[in-house]
């Protein structure tokens, strides 16, 4: 086996620019599918670490009626829990309501959360320390399309548990900035105490965000769901992104290693005479089978060391620094976290992986067309007029 790799190194060397052409695409394959690989899995953990913490908390447990994609629930989805039951879960109550800033009317949906909470990053603190009447604080996406600043006194209307309409002004006391759009756009968060005075939905809730600490179990008209359902759609998503990308994983694997398998054929068919020798010094077809596998398999291990060797600066670079997201994706609400810089993950199993996929691939590529050597006849091969 040592005898093989070195005859191997030998002639790969000998091959000249063929062989660091060979390595050259296989390197670049080998560092486009570990990057955007990377570039995947950190926007998953990033967008699942945000959404824990600015939405999903341990979990929530909702009312039977809620439905996040249907607004039309949002009216009849709340309920009271007994206050035993309550450990460990925060409520938050939903409402529709109608803003009016600079004039203007937009639809939007109040929140109502604790003012003393800790479980979400939401600065509800502010509400304590304002003095206004109705303070509500809200995101940045919200507070940029409709011109709103802290300090803003904003007219709200919404509607109470009786449907009679009733309006107030508002007064923003925070903007947070948020990378998870569904506690951004078209919302505004007011301490829940105030939004039951103002509907008359003393004690109920939509849902409660649950801590680390509580029984995960389903209640009457009350259904938990834990933090891997809550991001199994963002999971699909991410998933979904790296199967299209795939395609271009393929394609670039796929031209190398037909680089390799060509110029596999062309080698043996032009070193017949080489062949003969080494069938004629001892060695077994299969052995020289073998010789011309390791030879095509050291393609993939020269461009594994040549891809770390230009990659770990770039990887490096990109992962201290990220990747800025144009501002028209990330201000929109397309349902998914995105955040304004992804910082690609560059796991140890991504790389193993990578280095194991281009490897094998490259000595399955390598194999098929020097399996062929062991049909050949020996002393045909030394005059060099196998067919």
């Amino acid at each position: 086996m040592k005898l093989a790799f070195q005859l191997a190194y030998r002639n790969l060397v000998g091959a000249g620019l063929r062989t660091w052409l060979n390595v050259g695409i296989l390197a670049f394959t080998f560092i486009i599918i570990i990057f955007f690989n990377a570039y995947l899995d950190g926007w998953n953990l990033q967008a699942q670490r945000e959404s824990i913490k600015w939405e999903y908390g341990s979990g929530q447990l909702r009312h039977h009626d809620y439905d996040p994609l249907d607004p039309f629930s949002i009216k009849d989805a709340h309920g009271n829990l007994d206050n035993q039951k309550k450990d460990n879960l925060i409520p938050i109550l939903i409402q529709q309501g109608s803003l009016y800033p600079n004039g203007r009317m937009i639809s939007i949906v109040m929140k109502g959360i604790e003012e003393n909470q800790t479980l979400l990053e939401l600065p509800t603190s502010s509400f304590t320390s304002s003095q206004a009447n109705i303070p509500a604080i809200i995101g940045k996406r919200m507070a940029n399309s409709n011109k709103l600043e802290i300090g803003d006194k904003v007219l709200l209307r919404w509607r109470d548990k009786n449907g009679t309409f009733d309006a107030a002004e508002i007064t923003i006391v925070d903007i947070f900035d948020t990378d998870v759009s569904n506690v951004d756009v078209s919302q505004i968060w007011i301490p829940i105490e105030k939004l039951w005075e103002m509907t008359g939905l003393k004690g109920e809730a939509t849902y409660f965000v649950a801590n680390e600490n509580y029984n995960t179990a389903d209640l009457e008209n009350w259904n938990f769901k834990s933090k891997t359902e809550l991001l199994k759609q963002l999971q699909e998503i991410i998933e979904m992104k790296s199967a299209s990308s795939s395609i271009l994983y393929l394609l670039l694997l796929g031209i190398a290693l037909l680089a390799i398998f060509d110029t596999q054929v062309l080698s043996i068919f032009r070193r017949q005479k080489e062949i003969g020798t080494y069938i004629a010094l001892g060695m077994t077809r299969w052995q020289v089978v073998q010789l011309f596998t390791i030879e095509g398999s050291m393609y993939s291990i020269m461009a594994s060391i040549i891809g770390a060797i230009i990659g770990a600066p770039i990887f490096w670079y990109f992962a201290s620094t990220g990747i800025g997201m144009p501002d028209y994706v990330t201000q929109q609400d397309m349902g998914v976290t995105i955040a304004q810089r992804i910082y690609p993950a560059f796991t140890i199993g991504l790389i193993i992986g990578t280095i194991a996929l281009v490897v094998i691939s490259a000595t399955i590529v390598s194999f098929i067309p020097s399996r062929n050597i062991a049909k050949m006849d020996p002393v045909e091969a030394l005059k060099g007029k196998v067919q």
